[in-house]
Formats: C-alpha cells, structure tokens, sequence
C-alpha cells in the first residue's frame, strides 16, 4: 500500500488514505486502518506491536530508537471518529476528497489529520534523521471517541511498560491559529477538565394522560432544565486560565485586554465575558474554562400517550476544572436546583494536577519560527482527550497537532460536524512542526 512519493513528503495523501477507512465509533473497526499503518511503517523499517482488549478494536505502538541521551517521547492519536449520520455533507464522509486545496472527510480534523502530521514526521526521521535525542513511540489508539476503554485506558492499565520513563507527550487539540483582533495566537493545551457524568431522577404522582395535575415528575424536569438554562455555576479562576488570559493580553488592544483582565475577578466574570464577546465573539470559548459545567444531554420517561409516568431521568454531561471533584459538582449544582431531582454521579474521573510546562516554550519557539509574529499561548480543553490516562503514568501532554489557518476557516465548528476539512498547507505547516518538536525534544 506504498503511497506515490514517502509519507512525510506529503502528508494530506496520506490523511486521504486515511480518511477513507470507515472507523465511525461504534463500532470502530479500527483494525484495517491499524495494518495499513503498520505496513507504511514497517517499509520504514519500524516493528509494530499491535495490543487489544478485544480482537477487532486494536492498537498499535512503533518505538523509534533514539541516542539514549534523553527520556523517551510519546506521540500518540485515535484512529477512531464519531459517526457521519443524519448529516448534509457536500462530498461523502469518507472519501477523502481533495478539492479546492483542502481534504475533506471525517476525521480531517479529529484526528486523522493530526495523526497523518505525526506518522509523517516519525517517518521523516526515520528517513533523513538526525538521530533523535531519546526514543520516539508512537501510539495509535482505537476508542478514543467513546470512552477510551479499548484504547488508551486498555494500554495504560495493562500494558504500561511501553510508556516506562516517558514524561512529556503530544496529543491532540492545540497549535491551531487562533486569530483575534487582528493577531495569531497559537494555543498549545497544557490541561483538560475531567469528566463528571450524572443523572438526576424526578419522581412524582403517576396517572391517566385525561386528567392532568401540577406538580409531577415532567414537572419537575421542566424547572430543573429551565434553571440550567438560565443559570451557571460558580466562576472559578484556577491557573491555567490565569495563564491563558496573560499570553492574550499581552498582545491584544488595550479594550479587549482590560476585559480579560476583568475575567480574572470571579465577582465580574460574567459582564466581562458577555462585553468581551460581543467584541470578539470566538472569546465565547472562555465560558467553559471559568468554571464547572452541567449540560443535559438524555432524557428518559413514560411509556405511553395516556400515561402520566411517575419517573423521569435525565443524563448530565459535567465537566470539572483542575483541582475540583464529584463532591464539589454535587454541591453546586444542588445549591442550584435544590431538592427538584435525586441527583446521582454515573463516571467521573480525577481532575488533572497543576501542568508541567517545561516544555511549552520550546514548543511555542517552532511555532514562532514557522510563523513570524505568532503568540503561542497555554490552553486549557474544555473537553477530554486520552491524555487523561496517561496522566496517570506520569506524563505530559501537549496538544500540539499544528496548523496554520486562515482567518475565515471556520475550524472550530470542523470537529464532528458536516463537511469536515482541512487545508493542505495546514497539514504541511503541522508535519513540519511536529518534525522539529522530534529532532529538538532534550
């Protein structure tokens, strides 16, 4: 399956290939995608080990030695993506189309293409060198878009002698162009919030659908949706955030700056971000990261038409900042609703320590190199990635999958929507990033 020219010559060939294998999560079938990348990168010359907890959900890890003369580094990314369904896609999902200077398909931007980037640099080294400092293992994961079991959490809890004495890793989401009034901001993420999922039960008098009351458990989830609705939780400013505001202000005119500024006093958070955004609306990304999130994302009651149900239940998506835990959620978010509803903690996953940022400057100096007058800037993810697990073993992610985009790419409504697609300069602009961070990692 050797592509026209090598791999890290052109890596949006490779993104397309990619793309084209159907690994929508679920079901996954990652397999058929896992050995065509074990097969590219074996007529490099690099052994694969392939491990799974279950036959058709595999995973595969490369070691490229190094001189011994650092820590190992990980390279790791999923192979899986969320399903194209009930979706108006210009071109089909998972063709890999290249049209107008762009790839386009599921998976162009979480994750193939970040995992093209990666596989292109590795094999760029391996090809031309210069030898690696330490060794490089690279991680390509089934499941990330589900919860991780069969992929990272799997490798992590069973097999973690593959990740002996690695402390820093690049993971996805980070290194994008960022632009705001008029500047390119390049936010590398140091820190993910942590998962916190809920139900909440309502219970109230059950009967016939003919002679309705007030006050049942329908009732109930109407007041508890409505409070969410117009109501957060509490605004705290923990120090990622704190990091991100001052690498903003920096460079930003004097107005933007000083609500930014604001943001950081949790008594006016709230008017600072509603002003800020209505001066630069893709600040509205700051709600998130100021404080612990509920959504209510499934909900479950009645059987039939004629029936009043007696039982209501609805799912809650909630999000933790660094440094809070299930006890803190289950707090506020009772300060809120008060006794509406039974309120019951379904997953929840420790919150990530303070960062280690040794290696954020580094990376923000190739950035700065490749694009002059960019600002890399440390970014905290509302969301999860597998870092989360291999945080447990001691290492440090930085999402660092670059790319350089112009101001009108919408690429923040890219992931897991219609019409995903990412420029090719982009991707070569990221491999060439990626490639820098392998040969100058120390």
């Amino acid at each position: 399956m050797t592509l026209a020219q090598p791999v890290y010559a052109d890596p949006a060939a490779l993104l397309q290939r990619l793309i084209r294998f159907d690994t929508s999560n679920p079901p996954g079938n990652e397999g058929p995608a896992l050995l065509f990348i074990a097969e590219l990168l074996g007529e490099a010359g690099l052994e694969s080990t392939i491990l799974a907890k279950q036959e058709d959900r595999p995973n595969l890890i490369t070691r490229l030695p190094g001189r011994g003369e650092a820590p190992p580094l990980l390279l790791y990314g999923h192979v899986d993506v969320v399903p194209a369904v009930d979706q108006n896609w210009t071109h089909p999902p998972f063709s890999g189309k290249l049209i107008d200077g762009q790839v386009w398909g599921r998976g162009a931007v979480d994750m193939k293409g970040g995992l093209a980037m990666m596989i292109s640099a590795l094999l760029r080294v391996a090809a031309e060198g210069p030898e690696p400092a330490g060794d490089i293992v690279l991680a390509v994961l089934a499941d990330e878009e589900a919860a991780g079991t069969m992929g990272a959490q799997f490798l992590v809890e069973e097999h973690p002698q593959h990740f002996a004495g690695i402390r820093h890793a690049l993971g996805e989401v980070g290194g994008y162009t960022f632009h705001l009034a008029g500047r390119r901001f390049y936010p590398i993420q140091v820190t993910e919030k942590a998962l916190c999922w809920m139900k909440a039960t309502f219970h109230g008098p059950g009967g016939h659908g003919s002679r309705p009351f007030s006050g049942g458990a329908m009732a109930k989830l109407g007041q508890f949706l409505t409070i969410l609705d117009r109501q957060a939780l509490p605004v705290h400013i923990t120090p990622p955030v704190q990091k991100m505001v001052q690498g903003l202000t920096a460079s930003l005119p004097e107005e933007i700056a000083a609500l930014l500024e604001k943001l950081l006093d949790p008594q006016q958070a709230d008017e600072a971000l509603r002003e800020m955004v209505d001066l630069a609306p893709n600040l509205a990304l700051l709600r998130a990261l100021v404080r612990n999130t509920v959504s209510p994302t499934v909900v479950r009651g009645g059987s039939k038409v004629n029936v009043i149900p007696s039982i209501v239940t609805l799912e809650l998506d909630g999000r933790l900042l660094p440094g809070y835990t299930e006890v803190d959620m289950l707090a506020e978010l009772g300060e809120l609703v008060g006794d509406l509803a039974d309120i019951e903690i379904l997953r929840h996953e420790t919150g990530t320590s303070e960062a280690d940022m040794s290696w954020f400057e580094p990376l923000g100096d190739i950035l700065r190199e490749l694009d002059p007058g960019a600002e890399p800037i440390p970014f905290m993810l509302a969301g999860v990635t597998d870092g989360r697990f291999f945080r447990r073993l001691g290492i440090q992610t930085y999402g660092f999958t670059p790319l350089k985009l112009p101001p009108q790419f919408p690429f923040g409504k890219m992931a897991h929507a219609a019409d995903e697609r990412v420029p090719v300069e982009a991707l070569t602009f990221g491999a060439e990033a990626v490639y820098q961070a392998l040969i100058r990692y120390r």
